[in-house]
């Protein structure tokens, strides 16, 4: 009922910036929580940053201070703009929302992108 598509990956080099885009489209209402996981070879797949319908942010430590996460409502879209990027910040990134929808105002699920790849090395 509801697609989410990332865009954005790619690979850069350490220090440089990348920005992730993600857009919903579908039955869509409402979307409550947008966030941004990624998950790196042989690791488990990590929460990056959290944006609430609000505007309320937070992030994981290890990023906190480079990466920004924004909100469009209207548009139902969320992007992730990574700056002074390491090499362990190589990873698949996932989009994943909270979505309500049209019809069914107390049901909300969440929904989860298939991922860009972004890779970090010299």
């Amino acid at each position: 009922q509801v697609q989410l598509v990332e865009s954005g990956g790619g690979l850069v080099q350490p220090g440089e910036s990348l920005r992730l885009s993600c857009a919903a489209s579908g039955n869509i209402s409402s979307i409550n929580t947008m966030d941004w996981y990624r998950q790196a070879p042989g690791r488990q797949r990590e929460l990056v940053a959290i944006i609430a319908s609000g505007g309320t942010t937070e992030y994981v430590d290890s990023v906190k201070g480079r990466f920004t996460i924004f909100r469009d409502n209207p548009k139902n879209t969320v992007a992730l703009q990574m700056n002074s990027l390491k090499p362990e910040g190589t990873a698949v990134y996932y989009c994943t929302m909270v979505v309500t929808h049209i019809g069914r105002p107390g049901y909300a699920m969440r929904y989860w992108g298939r991922g860009t790849l972004v890779t970090v090395s010299s």
